[in-house]
């Protein structure tokens, strides 16, 4: 099956205050893969000039649609009311399986070292979702969470 690259994205990838730039570099190439948009909300721990994040996204990086948002408030005041975000952390009790997604969808992940501010997991805590993981596994890496979340999400409406 091959995915849309028309000009409206399937899906919208969050990426709140991302630290690493090669995980960044990552999820950009898999959104350019998928037909996702990429939105980063600042600050970022990096700048998009770096290096890192450039070879991490290969060439691909240049046909990225990418956005860059002073803060998350700013970005959900720019879309519309009918948006619906799912916000990925492991303080979840709900599975990200349970979950019907579809086009134009927010997937919100947090920082590599601390995830999502907490005010933003308690503002929109019916829309929080957790990857299944064995016990005693903290998390997975950014960009395997993304991944994970953006295949499950087409999955449910391809």
């Amino acid at each position: 099956m091959q995915l849309d690259s028309s000009s409206e994205p399937l899906l919208n990838v969050v990426l709140v205050e991302p630290e690493i730039p090669p995980n960044t570099g990552n999820v950009g190439r898999l959104c350019m893969a998928t037909s996702a948009r990429l939105h980063l909300v600042e600050p970022l721990g990096f700048n998009l000039d770096d290096k890192q994040l450039r070879r991490a996204g290969m060439d691909y990086w240049n046909q990225l649609d990418v956005k860059v948002w002073p803060s998350f408030e700013v970005l959900r005041s720019n879309v519309g009311d009918e948006a619906q975000f799912w916000f990925f952390t492991t303080k979840a009790d709900s599975s990200f399986w349970d979950v019907k997604f579809s086009s134009k969808d927010y997937l919100v992940f947090g920082r590599e070292t601390k995830g999502l501010p907490e005010t933003l997991l308690e503002k929109h805590e019916s829309n929080c979702i957790r990857i299944p993981m064995a016990k005693g596994a903290r998390s997975l890496n950014l960009a395997t969470a993304v991944g994970i979340g953006v295949y499950g999400a087409l999955r449910s409406f391809l």
